[in-house]
């Protein structure tokens, strides 16, 4: 890797790394410094565009913009894609300085590191998907969920706009080769909690583990933070009794995408699950841990969102089943566990589950992303020779199915889903969207006063930052998670990959918008509100959410404005 930096905060986590690799993983070495250029082009490109559209250190200036990337090209919300920086080492050692974020320089090469790390586990492919068609025929005869695991797997360059997407502060490359998503398996252990230290569900007895001794409830641990948190941060509450340890008692999941939440082995007698875990590390912005509100709001949004999407037949939910805290520690997250429903036996005929953050990934079937497979399968089914022209009608066809049912929640009832790609399971058949899988809803936005109006309720977790009396609030979270976010990724890379017109897509999008708020404006009850939605989701600036920012603030959602398409 060349550089005109020295001493950096790469140039550390890039030697501790290598210096891991030679003791834990030789045979990884010649791979992880020949992924080393990539990974932190990567990292550097995505910082790039995060501080072109937060408007950080100046990057706003075509000059500057100029001197820093080659090809840059501008897209809706303010977007900038830097497909060739000049000098990526430099990029990550004098740009945060110039942000003001001493730390962010240490996230942004430990994201350097873990991902070239990633590059270098990923597997060659074998026979088989030589064999295959595209990505999807590789996947078409897993079980619904192992498919869904087998995409999110080739999501190796994590969240399509962070720059620190594969961030793992906190591991090191032997905790990386055990837990992280390239890892085959891992392992969770459970411990027995006091009761009086326990709120929620027995998570351990619907998993099929009791506790030994009456008092006690049981609760999953991931095996990394069972090591390295419960043992040596409680090592007083274990030595008292209040938590016990079940040695030898064990269960097997893959990792997501997700990280923290592990698709668990099959059980005999036991439907597949989902088990989302306390991960003591820095993911992203984020130290990866689980609120007592999480695990007790879930189960309640579950329940009232089957009531409350009942008329959409295209949305199906991954229910929060079960969920449990730990009352300890300053903050009472590091052992929370929450339960989420699977996919298998849910699946219609000719259905193929693919994650959101998924369809950005390279197939490595054909070399193209998932999302270019999936467009040229439904252009073959309907016979539609020129690619473009597939790709807007798949475009229109995938917003008609993601956003009406969000808008109408929303405006009905107060009710913002975090929408974003990760949160996301398109079911496709044939190429063509067919039906959307909704998880994981510690992120949400309910607007209180909306959801009494509409004569429901939910008794979320005292202080429970997902309920809010601002329904810009609420507003800013839909737009940004559905259109942004998760729309505005899918249209970039159709225009890549099949020459879409990215302003005739938007125009589409408008479309819809217009067409489901017309309806709702024609409910005396919701007219208003469905009046206020879409003019703040149409006006001509709307607000981004700012991820390096928020990561230099430390806490809450922060936003920037930027121009909007469906102006």
């Amino acid at each position: 890797m060349t550089t005109t930096t020295t001493g950096t905060a790469l140039d550390a986590a890039v030697a501790s790394a290598r210096s891991e690799l030679a003791e834990v993983a030789p045979e990884l070495c010649a791979g992880f410094t020949a992924a080393l250029p990539r990974a932190v082009h990567t990292v550097a490109s995505r910082l790039v565009g995060a501080a072109y559209r937060e408007d950080l250190a100046g990057m706003r200036d075509p000059d500057l913009l100029a001197r820093t990337a080659d090809g840059v090209t501008r897209h809706a919300f303010d977007r900038a894609e830097a497909p060739l920086v000049r000098d990526p080492a430099r990029v990550l050692a004098d740009l945060p300085q110039r942000i003001g974020g001493a730390d962010l320089a240490v996230e942004l090469a430990d994201a350097a590191v873990k991902l070239a790390l990633a590059y270098a586990r990923r597997p060659s492919p074998d026979g088989s998907v030589g064999r295959a068609r595209d990505s999807v025929a590789r996947a078409e005869p897993l079980s619904p969920d192992d498919q869904a695991l087998y995409f999110e797997r080739l999501s190796v360059d994590g969240h399509n706009l962070h720059p620190c997407g594969r961030t793992r502060l906190g591991w090191g490359v032997a905790d990386a080769l055990a837990h992280d998503l390239e890892s085959a398996s891992v392992t969770v252990g459970f411990v027995a909690v006091r009761r009086d230290l326990h709120v929620g569900d027995d998570v351990g007895e619907l998993l099929g583990v009791r506790a030994h001794r009456s008092g006690y409830a049981v609760q999953p641990v991931h095996a990394w933070q069972l090591d390295r948190v419960l043992r040596r941060r409680y090592a007083g509450l274990v030595t008292d009794g209040a938590l016990v340890p079940m040695d030898g008692v064990t269960r097997t999941g893959a990792p997501t995408a997700a990280l923290r939440t592990l698709l668990l082995d099959p059980v005999p007698g036991q439907p597949r699950r989902y088990l989302k875990l306390s991960l003591d590390i820095q993911v992203t912005s984020t130290r990866r841990t689980i609120s007592v509100a999480s695990t007790r709001n879930g189960p309640a949004l579950s329940a009232l969102l089957h009531r409350l999407l009942a008329d959409e037949p295209r949305v199906m939910l991954l229910d929060e089943e079960a969920g449990a805290a730990t009352l300890i520690g300053e903050k009472r997250r590091d052992l929370a566990a929450i339960v989420r429903r699977g996919l298998d036996g849910r699946l219609r005929d000719g259905e193929v589950a693919v994650p959101g953050g998924a369809l950005y990934a390279t197939s490595p079937v054909t070399g193209a992303t998932v999302l270019a497979e999936l467009v040229d399968r439904y252009a073959a089914g309907r016979r539609l020779g020129h690619r473009a022209d597939a790709a807007a009608r798949f475009v229109a066809g995938y917003a008609r199915l993601l956003l009406p049912p969000l808008l109408r929640l929303a405006t009905r009832h107060g009710i913002a889903i975090e929408a974003h790609l990760q949160n996301c399971v398109l079911l496709f058949r044939d190429g063509a969207p067919h039906r959307l899988a909704l998880r994981d809803f510690a992120g949400l936005r309910v607007h209180r006063p909306r959801l009494a109006a509409s004569g429901h309720r939910v008794a979320l977790w005292p202080g429970s930052v997902i309920g809010t009396d601002d329904a810009d609030v609420m507003r800013a979270k839909l737009g940004y998670t559905a259109l942004q976010a998760h729309l505005g990724e899918v249209i970039v890379q159709l225009a890549a990959s099949h020459g879409l017109d990215e302003d005739a897509a938007w125009r589409s999008v408008r479309d819809i918008v217009d067409e489901t708020y017309d309806e709702l404006r024609g409910d005396p009850a919701v007219a208003g509100d469905a009046a206020d939605d879409h003019r703040f989701l149409t006006a001509p600036l709307v607000p981004h959410k700012a991820l390096v920012r928020m990561r230099l603030c430390g806490s809450g959602d922060v936003y920037v404005p930027v121009r909007n398409p469906l102006r």
